[in-house]
Parts: C-alpha cells; sequence; structure tokens
C-alpha cells in the first residue's frame, strides 16, 4: 500500500504514542484535528485530508470518543525512520 510523506510522519508520531484530537460539528463528521506528539508537541502535517485517509484505510481508530490513535494495520504499515530529536 502507498503511503504518502505527510502519512507516514503522522503514523511514526501516532507509533512514538502521539495522539489525534478532533473536534465533531453540529452534524456529528470530524471537522478539525490536531496531532500531539508524546511530548505535547502540535505535528502541523496532520491536516484534515491526511486524517481522513488514514481513518478510511484504517491505519487509526479511536474508541469511546478518546482521541485518535494508530490501530495494528497502522503500525505494521509504518517504515521504520530514525528518531531525530
Amino acid at each position: 500500500m502507498n503511503i504518502s510523506k505527510p502519512e507516514q510522519r503522522v503514523l511514526h508520531v501516532l507509533a512514538q504514542g502521539g495522539a489525534i484530537d478532533h473536534v465533531r460539528g453540529p452534524n456529528g463528521k470530524v471537522k478539525s484535528v490536531t496531532c500531539y506528539t508524546r511530548d505535547g508537541h502540535v505535528l502541523t502535517d496532520c491536516t484534515l485530508a491526511v486524517f481522513t485517509r488514514l481513518k478510511i484505510r484504517r491505519m487509526i481508530r479511536s474508541t469511546d470518543g478518546k482521541p485518535y490513535r494508530i490501530s495494528v494495520l497502522g503500525r505494521r504499515s509504518v517504515r521504520a525512520q530514525m528518531d531525530n530529536h
């Protein structure tokens, strides 16, 4: 499966313990997302379009309205990369 660079960055942050916080509109659909690293920093690569693609491919999931986290499929799909802090 082809995964774009922004999708890889988001999955990598989520695999390290990050989360995607979401805000739903009055119709119940997600209208904005913010991706937080495990250190509390915001990842700007996580746009609504990237979020939607990851959600459709079932690489991220949310349980009981909590922030979105990486799924088992997403964990298998993410490529290994160095952690550059």
